[in-house]
């Protein structure tokens, strides 16, 4: 049952607390007696401070360590995590969470209304640097803004502490998704004396001390990542998987002939090979919608090439690409072709009829691209000079290769620049780029979290796009009665001015293991928690 504003909170606290918090065991399931489960991750995780993180492999590690508000289950639906329910004010902008009182840190010390405080001040605070306390803001909650521009102290936050489990947010506009917002690991709670004992070092294995069902026993930096079962998690008895490890690997070819020698239980599968494992692997191979869409993103800042200033040169590069051949004969593997940024399976979300997209077939889309291309003084006999950059992934290279090719044929030379994930996100942070390959997965299943990225508030618009008019519909459309309107006009505006090339929208195509159960089957967010795991014995 989805927490929605307009409904009173009691009738609402019982939907929730009586659902399966653990793992949901079938009656006359046999367990194996291995319980462990190993995962891949394609990059090392830049930070396990959940105020720091802003990789989606970060987001899988740091949900089993700590646990926010509320947790998200198989489908999507938001159910009871420190958080059991909350009560709405009649204006919808006072939220009061009633916290469960068994919640406790791995070190045994209780989880308070003054831990979320402390971490949200924290998440806000300009000397923290987060990337995402944008977050904040876009949330609504009171002086957010002013704090994080460094006029206001982060003690003005509209969060408190009525009691040890009475946790109050007061937000400045009632927004329908908010519950949906508090899944996002930047929420979660920190705790502030481990923080202030060990500073950069709070989050080392054996020092991190976190809230959730998992303790980090071990983690080697672009190697590996071990979790035990927390015993003290309020749901600790519940928990069946005792050990997760992820293993970082960069080469996805590798980790699936690792995944075929039983060394791990879910990988990403290659680009290219859906058809055929499926064929094989019948069981094993899946591909469903992910809340995820690959991009280029185009760098129209002052660091950024002067061409790319042209938006005829961005929409020549846009209109060339060819979707349909990256889809179907690279990759394989259940994804879309995508001609704008929001996911197609985010809810409520419909995409604007935008000419380039519905109105052109790829054909007259080329011959478009080199009108314009033209028009901006490039073209075969004067060649226009760009640099791809692209994080270390063989797919990723793929589409590079392809993309390349495809922009040849306008008058385009790219030169491909192939950077570790660290190096690639800090290079895109500074605007030491021309073009890169940037995806992002929506933190919560509404449209606002992808077209709120590239406003000029947003703390990840890395290509430095600022348009007023866009700015305009997005904080009107945290005021309006439905919002999807203003989402659509908005989408018009980056058709129109193209500061990101969309390329596709992803599915989630994996192996998994056949005995591993309780990854989640119709969450588009792919939100999974170790705590739901189990390993059947064969």
């Amino acid at each position: 049952m989805k927490f929605r504003t307009t409904l009173a909170s009691s009738a609402l606290a019982l939907g929730l607390a009586f659902q399966a918090q653990a793992a949901d065991v079938p009656e006359g399931v046999n367990l194996a007696e291995d319980q462990n489960y190993t995962f891949w991750l394609l990059d090392a995780i830049k930070s396990m401070d959940p105020q720091i993180n802003t990789d989606v492999e970060g987001s899988d590690v740091l949900r089993n360590l700590f646990e926010g508000l509320y947790n998200e289950d198989g489908n999507g639906e938001l159910v009871p995590g420190v958080a059991l329910d909350h009560e709405v004010s009649e204006d919808g902008k006072t939220y009061t969470f009633n916290l469960r009182k068994d919640a406790k840190w791995s070190n045994g010390e209780p989880v308070t209304a003054n831990d979320f405080v402390y971490s949200w001040r924290r998440l806000a605070d300009p000397a923290t640097a987060s990337e995402y306390a944008w977050y904040m803001e876009l949330m609504q909650v009171e002086n957010a803004p002013e704090i994080i521009a460094g006029d206001t102290s982060p003690e003005e936050l509209g969060i408190r502490a009525v009691d040890d489990h009475t946790l109050e947010v007061k937000i400045t506009t009632p927004l329908p998704y908010f519950p949906q917002m508090l899944v996002h690991g930047s929420t979660f709670p920190v705790l502030q004396s481990a923080v202030e004992e060990h500073g950069d070092d709070w989050t080392d294995a054996g020092t991190l001390v976190g809230n959730g069902a998992y303790k980090l026993v071990e983690h080697q930096l672009g190697e590996r990542v071990v979790m035990e079962r927390n015993d003290s998690y309020w749901d600790a008895d519940n928990v069946v998987m005792e050990t997760i490890t992820a293993l970082t690997i960069n080469d996805v070819n590798q980790a699936l002939t690792r995944y075929l020698a039983g060394e791990l239980d879910r990988v990403d599968i290659p680009a290219g090979q859906y058809p055929r494992l499926k064929k094989e692997y019948p069981e094993q191979a899946v591909s469903t919608p992910y809340n995820c869409s690959y991009i280029y993103m185009l760098n129209v800042g002052e660091k950024g090439p002067e061409a790319l200033k042209n938006v005829n040169v961005r929409k020549a590069l846009a209109y060339a690409i060819d979707r349909d051949i990256i889809v179907e004969r690279i990759l394989q593997g259940g994804q879309k072709p995508s001609y704008n940024w929001t996911h197609w399976a985010i809810a409520d979300f419909e995409r604007p009829e935008l000419d380039w997209a519905d109105n052109m077939d790829q054909a007259q889309r080329v011959e478009k691209a080199k009108e314009l291309l033209a028009e901006a003084g490039y073209g075969p006999d004067n060649p226009l000079d760009l640099t791809l950059q692209y994080n270390t992934s063989e797919d990723h290279k793929k589409i590079a290769i392809a993309a390349s090719q495809m922009l040849k044929q306008i008058g385009v030379n790219l030169t491909l620049d192939n950077y570790e994930w660290k190096v690639h996100t800090d290079r895109m942070q500074n605007q030491d780029y021309d073009m890169a390959r940037y995806a992002w997965c929506g933190d919560y299943n509404e449209a606002s979290t992808y077209l709120d990225l590239l406003t000029s508030y947003s703390g990840h618009n890395n290509g430095e796009f600022y348009n007023d008019a866009y700015d305009k519909l997005m904080k009107d459309s945290k005021t309006a009665e439905d919002p999807q309107p203003l989402y659509q006009e908005a989408e018009k505006i980056l058709a129109e001015e193209m500061p990101i090339i969309p390329i596709y929208h992803y599915a989630n195509v994996d192996m998994i293991a056949e005995d591993i159960e309780g990854l989640p089957e119709n969450n588009v967010n792919n939100t999974w928690y170790g705590k739901d795991l189990y390993r059947t014995a064969e």
